[in-house]
């Protein structure tokens, strides 16, 4: 992820390792449920069931833990947006599948907690000024990776060449955030559905075959008829 995380971690063994990517998730998690300010060093020892001087050994002070965590919730993003069946994100089918999972993991959490890195930067973006750099270089890999597929669609001939990854990739993201955001809110997947719907139609605008991308999006397009969207 960041420099700064690897600054801070010394050389451990496997299972200095194992316990401390167990504060960590611990630590996330109880972000996401209580905030950053609810959520204290002895909280997360007691929960994460280590000693205290385990707990000054992997993490200073509670903002080298905040900033691990950070790194942390960045890398989980990225590494459930690289399963094996989202591909690079670089197809029609991938990118339906990849608006479906989110969906369906919000109706599995009963729409609670939303994304867990956008909620953690909703936290401190303003908040605590040195986390932001932190904050945005996870958000930075993660329009990374959308370019990256997009750009792969491109040169592949199934996106126009007009199509503009760079400006592709944060309309799906901030769509994803939006929609994540209201559906937290509101408790209601619409919203969700609705945003990613219409930022998955604006993808299918540029698509070089219009009925083949609208039947993998399984939305509506200019240009395709009904029964190739069916």
């Amino acid at each position: 992820m960041s420099s700064g995380q690897a600054d801070t971690v010394p050389r451990l063994t496997a299972k200095g390792r194992a316990t401390r990517e167990r504060i960590l998730a611990t630590a996330a998690d109880l972000i996401t449920r209580y905030g950053v300010t609810g959520a204290g060093i002895d909280d997360v020892r007691a929960a994460a069931g280590v000693s205290g001087s385990q707990m000054t050994h992997y993490f200073r002070d509670k903002r080298h833990l905040v900033k691990d965590v950070i790194a942390w919730q960045a890398q989980s993003v990225l590494a459930r947006h690289r399963a094996p069946e989202l591909g690079e994100l670089d197809t029609f089918a991938a990118l339906r599948l990849w608006a479906d999972l989110h969906v369906q993991r919000q109706v599995e959490l009963d729409c609670r907690g939303g994304c867990s890195f956008g909620s953690l930067a909703g936290q401190l973006v303003e908040s605590d000024p040195e986390a932001r750099p932190d904050l945005a270089d996870g958000f930075t890999q993660w329009l990374e990776l959308f370019r990256h597929g997009f750009t792969l669609m491109r040169d592949r001939g199934d996106l126009i060449p007009a199509a503009d990854p760079g400006a592709l990739a944060p309309a799906l993201l901030a769509a994803m955030q939006g929609g994540m955001l209201l559906t937290q809110t509101l408790r209601d997947t619409a919203p969700l559905r609705a945003s990613l719907d219409a930022v998955l139609t604006y993808v299918g605008t540029f698509a070089a075959d219009p009925g083949a991308a609208a039947k993998a999006l399984r939305v509506r397009l200019p240009g395709a008829s009904q029964e190739e969207e069916a």
